[in-house]
């Protein structure tokens, strides 16, 4: 059987995987390649809890290629020179790989495709990623979308899932000599092991998605409209770093949920389903405006009057030492666990761009080297649409009350007692907002900050006057 070189990226399973069953299909033996070229990346190299996630990623991967008679060749340097070298070593007829869609890697994908063509060689990528791909869905004027719903509602229109395939049991084996480097090697876990707290909540790996998938029809789908936003709770799926790293198609979700679909659940499945689609729009806009990583895609707010960052509050916000607990129970969550509940993430990133009036790119960045999710598309749609300077954004003159946040969405003070134990002996009302009895906050939590780095009232009014300044 002749060889085909299936380049792994952000694709790490066998189910579901079209560039392998592409493969197979047509009559390769596979010889699965993961190239580490974060010089690739732009300005988006991976960050450190990514690596990390990525790590034990790849040793599942492989421990699954293994099991079936394979395994994966690993190498790093410039992605072109390593196929390559694996070209002439292997003497592969064929490139397979999924597409990405991130604005540096695009056009390296492409160039790459064009150029191995043009020597003969078969090369077809795939999308093992998405429901719709970024170009598959337009406005009437043939535009993208813009806002949410519509591109929702026409996403729902065309909806046409790919059936899910398993793979083979067993895939044939290559030559010994075709060896790669070791994963310790590359360095990826932390050598001070801060992410030692991380693996009691997660498992990477295509075997953790399809349990964590499992465990959510089974556990937080049932009631998941209503408890999606409630950090006190199991109320949502923990997907998002399995999706990430593709340890499990979008689509397999979606036909594990609908073989559990009852009448009693139909609706929080709609409204899980729902979610993913805010996934998709985020790939569609990044790949429609690759320019807002870094840079608004509202261009009315190029001028807008940005507060000068102070090192130390950045970082006391970085740390959870803001003073105020919601805040900085999130922070602190992110910083030990590698994630974020969602609707923490909004009061976080709200405090930081609208009472600190920092710019965005500034949360972006810290969320980018500390989450295990850390997607370049949901995280730019997501501090985008914090700051209302996005696509289908929160208006910026909504500023969220962390205190009221708290009490509606954490109505015990639990999640703030577990991430601020500090405070988890100070009285519940107390515990939302603690500078407002300062003898009891230095009696009972004397370690805690005694008011917050800026007043709410006067965070408020300062964003809502540079916002004013805009001319709208």
């Amino acid at each position: 059987m002749p060889y085909a070189l299936v380049w792994f990226r952000h694709d790490l399973r066998l189910d579901d995987n079209p560039a392998l069953r592409a493969a197979l299909d047509e009559g390769y033996t596979p010889v699965p390649v993961y190239i580490r070229a974060p010089q690739e990346e732009g300005d988006w190299a991976p960050g450190g809890a990514s690596d990390a996630w990525l790590h034990r990623s790849l040793e599942g991967l492989d421990a699954d290629l293994r099991a079936r008679g394979s395994r994966l060749v690993l190498r790093r340097g410039a992605s072109a020179a390593v196929l390559d070298a694996l070209l002439e070593e292997t003497g592969a007829e064929a490139v397979f790989w999924n597409r990405k869609y991130e604005p540096a890697t695009q056009p390296r994908d492409a160039a790459l495709k064009k150029a191995l063509r043009e020597r003969g060689l078969r090369v077809e990528s795939f999308n093992g990623s998405l429901l719709f791909e970024p170009w598959d869905l337009a406005t009437q004027q043939g535009g993208p979308y813009k806002v949410f719903t519509p591109f929702w509602r026409s996403a729902l229109a065309q909806w046409r899932a790919p059936a899910t395939w398993d793979a083979p049991g067993t895939l044939p084996a290559f030559d010994a000599a075709w060896q790669g480097e070791s994963l310790d090697a590359w360095c990826l876990t932390p050598a001070l092991g801060w992410d030692a707290g991380f693996w009691e909540t997660w498992t990477p790996g295509e075997a953790g998605a399809r349990e964590a998938v499992e465990v959510f029809i089974d556990g937080a789908l049932n009631g998941y409209r209503a408890d999606r936003d409630r950090p006190d709770r199991v109320g949502t799926s923990k997907l998002s770093p399995h999706l990430h790293f593709g340890e499990i198609a979008s689509w397999r979700i979606t036909a594990e949920l609908e073989r559990a679909r009852t009448a009693a659940n139909s609706a929080d499945m709609d409204g899980y389903i729902r979610e993913l689609g805010w996934r998709e729009f985020a790939y569609h806009l990044l790949h429609h405006f690759p320019h807002t990583p870094t840079q608004n895609l509202n261009p009315r707010f190029a001028h807008f009057d940005w507060a000068k960052v102070d090192p130390d509050v950045l970082a006391a916000w970085q740390r959870g030492r803001t003073g105020v607990p919601i805040v900085d129970a999130g922070l602190r969550e992110l910083w030990a666990t590698g994630y974020m509940h969602n609707r923490v993430r909004m009061i976080v990133a709200s405090y930081l761009v609208k009472h600190l009036r920092y710019h965005w790119s500034h949360g972006a960045r810290w969320f980018w080297d500390t989450l295990v999710d850390a997607d370049l598309a949901n995280n730019t749609l997501g501090w985008q649409w914090v700051a209302g300077t996005g696509a289908d954004a929160a208006p910026y003159f909504r500023v969220f009350n962390p205190v009221t946040q708290a009490e509606k969405f954490d109505p015990k003070g639990q999640y703030i007692a577990r991430w601020v134990p500090e405070l988890a002996d100070v009285p519940l009302p107390l515990r939302f907002a603690p500078w407002q009895k300062p003898d009891v906050l230095a009696h009972v939590a004397p370690d805690y900050p005694r008011r917050p780095l800026v007043d709410l009232a006067e965070g408020r009014e300062g964003a809502l006057t540079a916002y004013r300044k805009t001319g709208d």
